[in-house]
């Protein structure tokens, strides 16, 4: 049985979809996953997965910043941010895509993994984004510190 957390970030999750309902429905009884609007109640900031595990680790040790919705794709290898539309910020490096109005994103419901998409934070259901000032900041650190252990010529943020 759901939470009345779980409830309530399936509902504001589902607010993106087209048909709600159906979301909903494809959570339960369908595929494990929907696909959700970009750029209405919030964008997708998708990463390599090194960069973004670092990054959000160094999110959760900065406790006025904790971290927002984070989506993680484990055969794509890729790490998703949940941030507002249109945020501000140089979002720009390897690999970095930037996901917003226009664009669907494939999402499990908030209280199960859907196959190879696994929720790292999962929506509180409040509506909480990840702030782009802290993330950025965490993804430059990230890099910095990716730049430094990686072997000369190995692809930044890959494994």
């Amino acid at each position: 049985m759901q939470s009345a957390g779980w409830k309530q970030a399936v509902e504001w999750l589902a607010a993106a979809a087209r048909d709600p309902r159906e979301c909903k429905r494809q959570w339960d009884h369908g595929t494990g996953t929907a696909l959700l609007a970009a750029g209405r109640y919030w964008d997708v900031l998708s990463v390599p997965d090194r960069l973004g595990l670092l990054a959000l680790d160094l999110l959760w040790h900065d406790p006025p910043n904790m971290p927002g919705p984070t989506l993680v794709d484990v055969t794509a290898r890729r790490v998703g941010f949940f941030l507002p539309p249109d945020p501000a910020g140089e979002w720009i490096g390897p690999g970095v895509r930037h996901v917003g109005r226009g664009a669907w994103v494939a999402v499990p419901p908030p209280y199960r993994p859907g196959g190879r998409l696994e929720w790292l934070v999962p929506p509180d259901g409040t509506g909480a984004l990840h702030s782009p000032v802290p993330l950025e900041r965490a993804l430059r650190t990230a890099t910095t510190a990716l730049a430094v252990l990686a072997p000369a010529g190995a692809e930044p943020g890959g494994w």
